[in-house]
């Protein structure tokens, strides 16, 4: 009897060298982002020797992420629907669904806006009431200016979403690139040369993100393109349309404001907490803990930057994937995103990791804040080898199959008890009193203690978006993949 051996199907929808350039520019694309937020807190440092700039540059940034997340998921939502139709071949409606999701990104990324410049001081008080009034004022003039520049944010965002589903990810490098570099250069011409502190960097970000946002929107305009936006076109609203990318949308958004919101509220616990201490060469209190928690959080964006670069890159891959109706080239691009997810970030996070005790001393900060950010980056790289592609690449996965609203309860579910929850447990000073007196201890675990309780999120998050996979429910939940039972029994389509 002879037996049939099966042969493996090999899907061409992009080929080992299409992922490449697929991937490396995003990549790039997002080390150029994060490093701007990066040379923004060390620029910043030099401003004053009590580190209150970096904090309240530090502090609105993560303010600043919170709100952007708003906009930016409608360029999330109408991404994934429109790589899905690119996918099916369908030109036409991919190119109905890139303009209004442009449009619904400018429209709110402007309200976003206009509200943050209204409620400036209200929202700092609510997010940063304890902090020192110097600070409180830096951060009301940085965060004033960069306000401004949310409708450029938002362009930008939707332009580049729409330009890597065409995988034209080079060009959103190159614009990122130079939005880098100009930031860096004004930032030194503002703060250094004219003195102008923390208002000079805001206002360095701000011409920053005019300038590329200006070029990504005459990028999108070009004929040449296969889906070409012209904003000033006739253009009306199609209710099934808008429809389709809220479904995606406000799940994204929501998951994605309560992530950042959820690392908001730590970080605050952090700089409310007692951990003030008496520098003699300053003459003064410094919050070491909070300073330690800033240097931390910067390298450990950079050591995401590559996993979060491959996160983005899924919606163009699976997305498409997904346009074409076939389950097996779904899951034969999920493993090959998988495998290119791990061995990535397990280099990155072994070269920060390597270089990291002497990374922290390009921030200026008090002595004591550098052997505690050493030790809170040793802590959080040890779990991100295994869980960041997990607990990042797996939901971006999801998303891109528009499996939405199970990445969003199980975000936020995971967030709220495990991150906020540890996290306020072992930085609040409101629950030292009453467990020093019921228990004869307290748990003030400082800046260690908000890479605990994320560390402990990580490991949630893996475990949730890791067993849905696994599950295959993703195959139904988005509407566009038949179950396989269900597959079998319909005739194929032409038949």
């Amino acid at each position: 009897m002879q037996t049939v051996q099966k042969t493996k199907k090999r899907y061409s929808l992009f080929t080992g060298k299409q992922l490449l350039w697929l991937i490396l520019p995003i990549v790039i694309e997002q080390i150029f982002s994060t490093s701007l937020g990066m040379f923004d807190s060390m620029m910043v440092s030099s401003i004053d020797e009590y580190g209150y700039a970096n904090l309240a540059v530090g502090n609105v940034d993560q303010l600043n992420n919170l709100v952007i997340q708003l906009f930016s998921a409608f360029a999330t939502g109408g991404a994934i629907i429109t790589s899905q139709y690119l996918g099916a071949k369908d030109i036409e409606s991919a190119q109905k669904s890139a303009k209004h999701m442009l449009v619904l990104v400018l429209i709110f990324s402007c309200i976003i806006g206009g509200l943050c410049l209204a409620l400036n001081p209200y929202l700092l008080r609510l997010f940063y009431g304890d902090v020192s009034d110097d600070v409180m004022a830096m951060q009301r003039t940085y965060f004033y200016i960069t306000a401004a520049s949310f409708p450029l944010i938002g362009i930008f965002n939707g332009s580049a979403a729409l330009l890597r589903i065409q995988r034209k990810s080079m060009s959103t490098m190159v614009s990122s690139g130079a939005s880098c570099v100009i930031n860096i250069g004004l930032n030194a011409l503002f703060i250094w040369v004219f003195n102008m502190g923390v208002a000079g960097a805001a206002l360095a970000t701000l011409i920053a993100r005019a300038i590329p946002a200006v070029y990504m929107r005459a990028l999108l305009m070009s004929d040449k393109n296969t889906l070409t936006v012209k904003l000033f076109t006739k253009f009306r609203f199609e209710g099934a349309m808008v429809k389709k990318i809220l479904f995606l949308a406000i799940p994204s958004g929501v998951e994605s404001c309560l992530f950042q919101l959820g690392k908001l509220m730590t970080v605050s616990f952090v700089n409310s907490g007692c951990y003030y201490v008496y520098d003699a060469t300053l003459g003064k209190e410094v919050n070491v803990q909070g300073n330690a928690n800033t240097i931390a959080n910067s390298l450990n964006n950079i050591a995401s930057v590559v996993g979060s670069g491959i996160g983005t890159s899924c919606l163009t891959v699976i997305g498409q994937a997904v346009g074409t109706g076939d389950i097996d080239c779904v899951k034969y691009y999920i493993k090959k995103m998988f495998i290119i997810s791990f061995i990535a970030n397990a280099i990155t996070v072994a070269v920060i990791m390597g270089t990291s005790q002497w990374l922290i001393y390009l921030w200026q900060q008090p002595e004591e804040a550098y052997p505690i950010a050493l030790r809170c980056l040793y802590f959080c790289l040890s779990f991100q080898f295994v869980t960041y592609p997990l607990s990042f690449t797996t939901p971006a996965i999801l998303k891109a199959t528009s499996d939405v609203k199970y990445v969003m309860w199980s975000a936020i579910s995971s967030m709220i008890i495990l991150r906020v929850g540890l996290c306020f447990l072992f930085t609040s000073d409101l629950l030292s009193p009453w467990l020093m007196s019921t228990f004869g201890f307290k748990l003030e675990f400082g800046a260690m203690g908000y890479w605990i309780g994320m560390c402990a999120d990580w490991c949630g998050r893996s475990i949730l978006f890791v067993a849905r996979l696994l599950t295959g429910r993703w195959k139904t939940a988005s509407g566009l993949i038949r179950d396989d039972a269900k597959a079998e029994e319909l005739p194929a389509d032409g038949e």
